[in-house]
């Protein structure tokens, strides 16, 4: 999801209006300059991204204000990949929520969305499988991106593109069947999503 300036979960002040107009005009500089470091080591977009949550007010509004600046700056790959693996876990979020609006080929892409699903983090989860991005991932892995979602309690709402990629996935249907008799056994509840998408497989592909 990428959001305007304009339509910010929370509008900022006059003082918050100013920074953000400042931080994304540097991050467009950074186009034709893209190796044009401060006397701080990092390229001032950069800086700006890492400071946000100091400067833009609510989670949400930091959230759109870094995906714009990685929409305005599109960095390359070893940028992207280097301020993922660096950043906080809400860095992280804003990178993946970013990724389907950066100049990435799917190689670059499907190392740091898989990276994500290894995590216990429900917000990075639930980033990596709700935008376009996780379009690129083959299909076991996908399989057990929804296995995931099920296990940590994202919802499955929140993967892109479910009903399609499920429709008849007699594979994703038998782990699914797995997974649920997997938890009676241990007398643990099974995720009311789980009978929503197994009945996504049943339908023809």
């Amino acid at each position: 999801m990428l959001f305007a300036q304009e339509n910010l979960p929370a509008r900022p002040g006059p003082e918050g209006s100013a920074w953000i107009a400042d931080a994304l005009a540097a991050a467009e500089a950074a186009r034709s300059a893209p190796s044009a470091p401060t006397g701080r080591g990092a390229p001032e977009w950069e800086l700006r991204f890492a400071a946000a949550g100091r400067e833009c007010g609510s989670p949400e509004a930091t959230q759109a204000v870094r995906v714009l600046l990685l929409h305005a700056a599109r960095p390359g790959a070893a940028t992207v990949a280097r301020i993922y693996e660096r950043g906080t876990g809400a860095e992280r979020r804003a990178v993946l929520l970013a990724l389907p609006h950066l100049p990435l080929a799917p190689d670059d892409v499907v190392p740091l969305i898989e990276d994500a699903l290894r995590a216990n983090d429900t917000g990075l989860v639930a980033a990596a499988v709700g935008n376009g991005a996780a379009a690129h991932l083959d299909d076991h892995t996908w399989r057990h991106a929804v296995l995931k979602c099920l296990f940590t309690g994202v919802p499955t709402a929140a993967v892109a593109g479910l009903t399609d990629r499920a429709r008849g996935d007699g594979e994703l249907a038998r782990m699914l069947r797995d997974f649920a008799a997997e938890r009676t056994a241990a007398r643990r509840p099974v995720p009311d999503d789980l009978s929503h998408v197994l009945a996504l497989t049943a339908k023809e592909a």
